[in-house]
């Protein structure tokens, strides 16, 4: 037992802090890269679609979008098979083989279509590890009262990978971090024939991004298996139940799902307005990077001890304070006029989602019995993927229409939303301030 946690959660948290390292670099790199002249645009930039001009930009945000999408609506077909099976480590192992192959791919690919396959084989082999991890944690719990830690432990690993992921794909691909142009790395001398061969910073990201899979696969092969009682019990059925199985609502997996979705776009849309966000704070882009590393930072301090009161005191005080705070911290982005105060909103923003996802993850693994915790989870972790895919275009569109305030307002408006909805359609599984009880290991 390490930070009070299975060894097995933790195997599986360093294994997901792995592959999303390797994941959030290209988020970085692959903008700079299509951007760089080696992707060829021809025949595509410029085009013309009903009256709207496919630009570059255009270009690099359906790279970015598509991984999200895949991921996102190929996770309950994944999570429901993985039920079926009573099988997760092979649709792990998968998976991540698939991932590995896209990022493999890149650098021997010149088109932007190559680039979008390569890009659509990541969002596959994601929508293969995430449900099907998500259920291993879930499955690893020895009694109710160990979900909540469970998955504080296992967000915050995969939330530090995801986090400071850009920060070294920048030096990787720069060779520092004050440098602006990409760099070349040489083969060591005692490497032999291959001694002496260059290749970019670019190959060398997407190699850490390979690395990153690679190591992930390696763990779930040497120390998962799986539970003994995970049963191939969900039905064929592929749709996600919005009313409750009583009628007298809407279903409580669905309402945390949707909830989760309006909290994801919220944190999704800062990433897009760089520029407009500098040119108000007069601030420079390392600034700027920390402020959106802040929601991340904060979700990293916080979510262990978060998910672990969630144990004790229940789920659903949690996930009601965090969409209240939520509410401010998201609108405030909108109307700041100081860096510093924007990094305050940021923080604020990060220790709501901590107070959200991990009891909300808990309370959805409380729940789902019968329907299968692959089944169940993948609303969530499918919601979430949703949620930062359409974030970005939603802010891009909104900025538009209303300046910086439209996106912020829009995002306090969902966290209402989700906050109402929570309210009235969810109740807690866990009694206020039992202390948890497990169950033997086994």
């Amino acid at each position: 037992m390490v930070l009070d946690t299975d060894g097995r959660v933790l195997t599986l948290a360093f294994a997901r802090m792995a592959d999303a390292l390797g994941n959030s670099f290209l988020i970085i790199v692959l903008p700079l890269y299509i951007a760089s002249g080696q992707i060829s645009l021809s025949g595509i930039a410029g085009t013309e679609i009903l009256g709207f001009v496919l630009r570059e930009e255009t270009l690099i945000g359906l790279v970015l979008s598509l991984f999200g999408l895949l991921n996102s609506f190929g996770q309950p077909f994944t999570g429901r098979l993985s039920d079926r099976t009573g099988r997760r480590r092979v649709f792990v192992l998968t998976g991540l083989a698939i991932f590995a192959v896209g990022s493999a791919t890149y650098p021997f690919v010149t088109s932007y279509w190559s680039v979008l396959g390569a890009r659509a084989l990541q969002g596959i082999g994601a929508a293969f590890t995430v449900p099907a991890t998500v259920a291993l944690v879930n499955d690893y719990a020895a009694s109710d009262r160990e979900r909540g830690g469970n998955f504080g432990v296992f967000n915050t690993f995969r939330l530090i990978g995801f986090g400071f992921g850009p920060i070294v794909a920048g030096i990787v691909i720069t060779g520092g971090l004050a440098a602006e142009t990409v760099v070349s790395y040489a083969l060591p001398a005692w490497l032999g024939p291959l001694a002496g061969y260059t290749f970019s910073g670019f190959v060398a990201a997407f190699a850490v991004a390979v690395l990153g899979a690679v190591v992930s696969f390696v763990l779930v092969v040497a120390l998962i298996e799986d539970p003994p009682k995970v049963v191939g019990g969900a039905g064929k059925d592929l749709s996600i139940a919005v009313r409750d199985r009583d009628g007298s609502g809407l279903d409580p997996v669905f309402v945390l799902g949707v909830g989760t979705f309006f909290m994801a776009t919220t944190i999704a849309l800062f990433a897009t307005l760089e520029g407009p966000i500098r040119a108000r704070l007069d601030e420079t882009t390392f600034l700027f990077s920390v402020q959106f590393a802040a929601v991340v930072i904060a979700n990293v301090v916080f979510q262990i001890p978060i998910g672990r009161a969630s144990d004790v005191y229940g789920r659903r005080p949690f996930i009601i304070a965090g969409f209240v705070v939520l509410i401010p911290a998201v609108f405030a982005q909108g109307v700041v006029t100081g860096p510093w105060t924007m990094l305050g909103a940021r923080l604020l923003q990060g220790v709501a989602v901590a107070l959200v996802f991990a009891p909300s993850l808990a309370l959805a693994g409380d729940l789902a019995g019968d329907r299968g915790s692959g089944t169940t989870l993948s609303v969530l972790t499918m919601a979430f993927g949703l949620g930062v895919a359409l974030g970005p275009l939603a802010s891009g569109v909104l900025y538009n229409l209303g300046g910086l305030v439209a996106p912020f307002t829009f995002g306090a408006v969902l966290a209402v939303l989700a906050l109402v909805l929570t309210y009235v359609e969810v109740e807690d599984t866990l009694e206020r301030g039992q202390a948890a009880e497990p169950a033997p290991r086994e």
